[in-house]
Parts: C-alpha cells; sequence; structure tokens
C-alpha cells in the first residue's frame, strides 16, 4: 500500500492539474510499474465511496435486497475504474501514445482520489440543500470533474481541446451506461418524499 507520502504526493499532483500547473504530470512516474501501482489508489477511494453510495442509496428506493447492491456495485466500482484504461489503450496503440499511457492512466487514477471526496461533499450538499440548490451545485461539481479530466488529458497527451472532449466522451459515455445498467439491475428509483 501507499505511504503518506505517495498518496500526498499524488493528490497535491491531481490537484495541480486544476491549477494548469505545466510541473503537474510530473508528480506521476511515466513507468508501467508505476500506472499498475497507481491502481491501489482504488482501495484508497473505496472508503469514501460507500459513503457516497450510502448517502446516493438513502435518497432512492430499490427493489434489491442490501446484499444484492453491495455485491452489484462493488462489481460497478472495479469494472468502471478499469473500463476507461482498458478502451484507451486501444486508443493510445492506433493514436501513438503508448509512450504516455502509463503517466496519463497514473494521473487519473490519482485524480480519482480527490474526485471522489468532492463528489462525496456534493451528495451531501444536495442530500440537505433546498431546491434548486442542489441541481444547480451538481451541475457545477460534474463542470469541475470534467473540466479536470479534460485538463489532465490535455497537459499529459498533449492534444487539443476537441481531441481532449472527445476522450473525455469515451471515458464518460460507457460509465454512464454502466451506471444505467446497474440501477435497472437494482430497480433504482427516487424516493418520494412526502
Amino acid at each position: 500500500m501507499f505511504a503518506k507520502g505517495e498518496i500526498a504526493r499524488g493528490t497535491q499532483g491531481a490537484l495541480r492539474f486544476l491549477q494548469r500547473d505545466t510541473a503537474a504530470p510530473f508528480h506521476f512516474e511515466n513507468t508501467p510499474e508505476a500506472c499498475l501501482r497507481s491502481f491501489q489508489v482504488m482501495v484508497l477511494v473505496a472508503p469514501i465511496y460507500m459513503l457516497y453510495l450510502m448517502i446516493s442509496y438513502s435518497r432512492l428506493n430499490t427493489v434489491a435486497d442490501t446484499g444484492e447492491v453491495v455485491l452489484v456495485e462493488a462489481l460497478h466500482y472495479v469494472v468502471d475504474w478499469l473500463l476507461y484504461p482498458v478502451v484507451f489503450y486501444e486508443i493510445a496503440r492506433r493514436r501513438r501514445w503508448l509512450d504516455r499511457y502509463p503517466r496519463y492512466i497514473g494521473a487519473l487514477n490519482w485524480v480519482n482520489l480527490p474526485a471522489m471526496t468532492i463528489l462525496l461533499f456534493d451528495a451531501v450538499v444536495t442530500s440537505v440543500a433546498p431546491w434548486p440548490f442542489p441541481t444547480i451545485f451538481d451541475l457545477a461539481v460534474q463542470a469541475l470533474l470534467f473540466y479536470w479530466i479534460i485538463i489532465t488529458t490535455r497537459m499529459i497527451l498533449g492534444v487539443n481541446w476537441f481531441i481532449a472532449g472527445l476522450l473525455l466522451i469515451v471515458n464518460w459515455v460507457p460509465s454512464f451506461f454502466l451506471s444505467l445498467i446497474v440501477s435497472r439491475i437494482l430497480g433504482v428509483s427516487a424516493a418520494v418524499s412526502g
């Protein structure tokens, strides 16, 4: 597992992308070993994600029991985390970006740690704030996260805004459809307040 210094360095590097710091990519080694090691961030993010789900599911109805929800969401978490790196590998191979692949995927993995913390804060705020603030806040958080992925992509791959936007779509659309499938499997619907 990571030492505190590694966690601080990874988080600091991830946050520096938001500042458009040109040194941000160099917080992440460009080696296959570092890339593979960055997948351990999944373990760091898992408890935050669990809290996020608990808050989210408190506002939802589901036909599945708790065990089914835990199993399906655990599978969802792992598949969603690994989906883009697998898809992007083929893109990187065809575009001749394999020399940047380890740093890029490693950086995106580390971005997930502070991003999930922001999503947890978003879930807390949207669960207690009066309407329409939750909707506005939720959209602002989504915009921030999309910008974060786009700027990380631009800074590491050296691509323009259009290509970075396309890669965001390649990243987000399968994840979105996976979420829809999970919701359908679990029979998720919004809780009716009253």
